[in-house]
């Protein structure tokens, strides 16, 4: 495994052990899957240049466009969850409580 490699999954992964580990917070929780999908929209880029198809370069725009729309999903929850609950914290929310 090469060192561009090594550092991008272990980028990924701490942002997966990051969502898992602070999970208190929705806005931690959001800022840790932004690490994850800032992770794989480099990885995703590095591996099209490095394999040198043009067909292939929309994809790291389109992950970036999805990136961006989850993000501005989750802000709007988030908004919403402190609007109702009072708080961003995730042990506030909970069905039986609709």
């Amino acid at each position: 495994m090469t060192p561009v490699h090594f550092s991008f999954s272990s980028a990924f992964i701490l942002g997966l052990l990051g969502l898992a580990f602070h999970r208190t917070h929705l806005l931690s929780a959001l800022l840790c899957l932004e690490g994850m999908m800032l992770s794989l929209f480099l990885a995703l880029a590095l591996w099209a240049l490095q394999l040198q198809i043009t067909s292939f370069s929309v994809a790291p725009v389109m992950l970036l466009a999805f990136s961006a729309c989850e993000a501005s999903i989750g802000l709007a929850l988030m908004v919403a969850t402190a609007r109702t609950h009072g708080s961003d914290q995730l042990q506030n929310l909970n069905l039986l409580q609709c």
